[in-house]
């Protein structure tokens, strides 16, 4: 099961090893990104990061959709990372039970022209439409940085910044 996917661009980093993975009960992290997938030191890196007990797993986006949809993964409690919004959508169109979708960091590394929704997520205008498309899918998406921060619904600011 799905506890929790999240598109953070910074993958796995204090926030999440510490504090997400803590407050979702998780067994394990999937992080699912091309990139990242193809790069072993990163990877090394990545799961340097993450509490002893907590397994991470590595894939591109089409790999980690075969491994959530495989029946064996309904019985871990799984963080799903990525790093776009247009990946956590293909993901939600593949993957059934996903308990909660999250933005929680997202645009401050690309140079592209965006819109703010908040101080930690800044998205073009592709992933506004990715956007868009994934609340269709998981209404309840939402903007929350920390666990302690309030959840802002993704649906509000869509009708609230006319986007």
């Amino acid at each position: 099961m799905i506890k929790i996917m999240r598109v953070d661009e910074r993958l796995i980093h204090g926030q999440i090893a510490m504090v997400w993975s803590k407050e979702m009960s998780i067994d394990g992290i999937v992080v699912a990104n091309d990139d990242t997938a193809a790069n072993p030191t990163q990877q090394m890196a990545l799961k340097m990061a993450v509490p002893s007990g907590i397994k991470v797993i590595v894939k591109t986006v089409d790999a980690a959709i075969d491994l959530l949809t495989d029946e064996r993964a309904q019985n871990m409690k799984l963080f799903v990372l990525v790093r776009t919004v247009g990946d956590a959508e293909k993901i939600a169109e593949k993957v059934s039970d996903i308990q909660y979708i999250n933005l929680g960091n997202v645009g401050k590394a690309s140079t592209d022209p965006k819109k703010t929704l908040t101080q930690f997520v800044m998205l073009t205008d592709p992933e506004i439409e990715s956007l868009k498309e994934l609340v269709k899918i998981y209404p309840d998406t939402a903007l929350q940085n920390l666990p302690t921060d309030k959840k802002e619904k993704a649906t509000d600011f869509i009708e609230k910044m006319n986007l």
